[in-house]
């Protein structure tokens, strides 16, 4: 059985609102393995429910299996279930149970009712106003296409709409959250199980590591028996009519080519058809486009993979195919595979310090209003200039400069002296507060700065504390 950590916030939201007694609409999305599901069955363990999971299939399936859960509820010993004529009689007998008793109907899935059903929002629409709003049913519409869940169900065109009492968008865990599964472990290793699963609940459970991590990736990872290994296909083969072209687009991003031009060239295909399957993608919660921090998206975009486990997948095991189908992974993963870890690890590392930022440091210099990273070209030396995390302020003009390094090595006074030049190419604020992450820690010239006011340093170690 899986492990079920966090979203305690999310549960008291929700039992809270369960115990208050009056009708509830509560839309719940985010991607898939996210830990929605998960979620759903820890509120609903101890309250009476109907639980109707939603299938890719036909109109009429639908109905039979909403039929059985309605009928698990009233009559579980009933071996053979009778199914309802229709869905308004289906609906008429939730409308009729949730009368008698405080009553939870969840409908996970929920995008696949309605494209079977296209009429579903409106019925269920026509119902909240009409029926329930006024009774004590809990009613949980559950998704995992992000537009769908966004445009057709919470959006303004929606027949849905105004009709929810809450909504959660679930995201994936930070990395503090994602510690909580292996607290014996030193932060090194929970940084890494956090680089390679993403923050996904299912894929930390999936990794099941019992010793250590190496063993976990060769046993459960890079090994086709294996379920993570299996799991990008799966998905795209779940959610996707044209997988190749997707898992062309994946092997791109993950090899580097972060602009749209790039990315056309590796795969081949038009800039249209291209911009059609990213934006598929992004509804998914697989890539991301990416904007410097305080511009406006145009040239300057690019395409990252805001999935961490797609980005490790894509990048250690296609180029390791060879060595996992001749059983001589044993021998590749310490000398080829595991060296990359650290260079594989700096995206991460910067999602993790901008996290740190958001949520968990104390006495910030300001109060941030958004944080990113920013990239553009020195005028002076026409070089292409990066920085890590630009931290923004809800007024004013004073701004945060960060830089991380997840190296083996010390980080020293250069890194400032870097990070001041690099300031002044950025060049929107009146003053910077300088911050730098580093992995390995710093040197006595850099500490001794840090003494002076000049720098503030965080080690890996006090991002956990």
């Amino acid at each position: 059985m899986e492990q079920f950590y966090c979203r305690e916030e999310e549960l008291r939201k929700m039992n809270t609102r369960y115990e208050d007694g009056e009708f509830e609409c509560i839309i719940i999305y985010g991607r898939r393995r996210v830990g929605k599901t998960a979620l759903i069955n820890e509120f609903c363990k101890d309250k009476p429910t109907i639980f109707f999971s939603a299938l890719n299939t036909t109109g009429q399936e639908n109905l039979d299996s909403l039929s059985k859960a309605i009928m698990n509820y009233e009559k579980p010993e009933m071996l053979m279930t009778p199914v309802f004529r229709d869905y308004d009689a289906a609906l008429d007998e939730i409308t009729s149970l949730s009368k008698q008793s405080r009553i939870v109907f969840v409908i996970d899935e929920y995008p696949y009712l309605a494209k079977a059903k296209p009429a579903i929002s409106a019925m269920i629409q026509h119902l909240i106003d009409h029926k329930w709003k006024n009774s004590r049913l809990y009613l949980i519409l559950c998704g995992s296409s992000m537009s769908f869940m966004e445009n057709q169900v919470l959006g303004q065109e929606s027949p849905l709409y105004g009709r929810r009492t809450a909504q959660f968008k679930i995201k994936p865990l930070d990395y503090r959250e994602t510690a909580m599964f292996h607290p014996e472990h030193p932060p090194e290793e929970n940084a890494l199980i956090y680089g390679i699963t993403g923050g996904i609940p299912h894929y930390i459970n999936k990794l099941n590591i019992k010793k250590d991590i190496d063993t976990a990736l060769l046993n459960n990872l890079f090994d086709r028996s294996s379920y993570l290994y299996e799991e990008p296909a799966n998905l795209l083969k779940q959610e996707l009519r044209e997988p190749a072209i997707y898992n062309a687009i994946i092997k791109a991003i993950a090899d580097g080519a972060s602009h749209l031009n790039e990315i056309v060239t590796k795969v081949g295909e038009t800039s249209g058809t291209c911009t059609n399957y990213l934006k598929t993608r992004m509804d998914l919660g697989i890539v991301k486009k990416e904007t410097p921090i305080t511009e406006k998206p145009g040239k300057k975009t690019i395409y990252l993979l805001a999935d961490n486990f797609f980005r490790f997948w894509y990048r250690f095991v296609p180029a390791n195919i060879s060595a996992i189908d001749s059983g001589k992974i044993q021998k590749t993963y310490p000398k080829i595979i595991k060296p990359q870890f650290p260079d594989f690890m700096g995206i991460t590392y910067e999602k993790m310090c901008q996290d740190y930022l958001l949520y968990y440091a104390d006495d910030l210099p300001i109060e941030l209003n958004e944080i990113g990273q920013w990239w553009g070209t020195d005028p002076k030396s026409k070089k292409q200039v990066q920085i890590d995390i630009i931290g923004t302020p809800a007024e004013g003009r004073e701004y945060i400069i960060g830089s991380c390094k997840y190296k083996n090595e010390k980080i020293g006074m250069d890194e400032l002296e870097l990070m001041r030049e690099y300031a002044s190419v950025f060049g929107k604020g009146s003053r910077y507060h300088y911050y730098i992450f580093s992995r390995s820690g710093f040197t006595e010239g850099l500490l001794q700065a840090a003494a002076n006011g000049e720098v503030s340093l965080v080690g890996l170690d006090s991002m956990y504390q």
